[in-house]
This record gives structure tokens, C-alpha cells and sequence, in this order.
């Protein structure tokens, strides 16, 4: 297996995002149109948080909010962690096994260049990686 970057995984594959004053139904068309499960939320390049399917599941339809007048900042999950576009695969998946994401927002610096989505990884480096975090660490001395 050679290691390679997140940035490799999302070649040529522009940003999704909305701004916060989008409304979550015109967010998820969004979503549908692009075929992804979830979005950045920017204001201008700054990332200040994403909206992913399971956000508007269980904030806007549990919560019994209408999604035609709920914005998108009003239940988008803010200050996500994010994973540098140069690191490696290992590091962005360890990222996101440990934390329970399926999404993880690229930045470039302080700009959001794209959403690495779980499936976007490949299916032997999530086995070996869900291993590697399940394996008891010997105790010392």
C-alpha cells in the first residue's frame, strides 16, 4: 500500500458549499444535485462548519422543523475538525474513525478545498486502519 495524500483522493473534485444563509432545503437539493453527504458551510473561503445528511435527519426533521424556512446556520455542526490537504491518508482516517465522522473538510491554510467523505477511502485502508484502532495497546512495565 503507498501512502498517499487526501489531497490525491480528491483530485479534480471541486468544493460543495453553501453559506449559513441558505435554507436546508435548498442546501439538500444542493447535496442531491452533487451527489454528496455533506457540505461545507463558508463564509467567503473560511470554514465554519458543515451540514451533513445525519444533521438535518436528526436536527431538522426529528427537531419538527420546517427545512424551507430553517437555515442552514441555525443546525449545521460548527468548528469541525478538518485534516490538511497534505496529510496522509492514515492521518484523515484516524481523524474520523476516532471522532465517529463520515466527513472531514480539506483545508489548504485557512481555506476549505474539499470534503473527504469515508467512502472516498479505500476499502482495504479502513479494514486495516479499524484493526489497527480496535487492537488492545499492551501495558506498560
Amino acid at each position: 500500500m503507498t501512502t498517499r495524500t487526501v489531497e490525491d483522493l480528491l483530485a479534480g473534485r471541486p468544493l460543495v458549499d453553501v453559506t449559513g444563509s441558505f435554507t436546508v432545503a435548498a442546501a439538500c437539493h444542493r447535496m442531491r444535485e452533487r451527489g454528496v453527504g455533506a457540505l461545507a458551510v463558508v463564509d467567503g473561503r473560511r470554514l465554519v462548519g458543515i451540514l451533513s445528511e445525519r444533521d438535518v435527519a436528526v436536527r431538522v426533521v426529528a427537531g419538527h422543523r420546517d427545512p424551507m424556512l430553517t437555515l442552514v446556520r441555525e443546525v449545521m455542526t460548527r468548528d469541525p475538525r478538518t485534516v490538511q490537504a497534505h496529510a496522509g491518508i492514515p492521518e484523515a482516517l484516524r481523524a474520523m474513525l476516532g471522532g465517529g465522522y463520515r466527513h472531514l473538510p480539506v483545508m489548504r491554510g485557512d481555506a476549505v478545498v474539499g470534503m473527504l467523505s469515508l467512502r472516498d477511502i479505500p476499502p482495504d485502508w479502513r479494514a486495516g486502519e479499524r484493526d489497527r484502532l480496535q487492537t488492545p495497546v499492551p501495558a506498560l512495565g
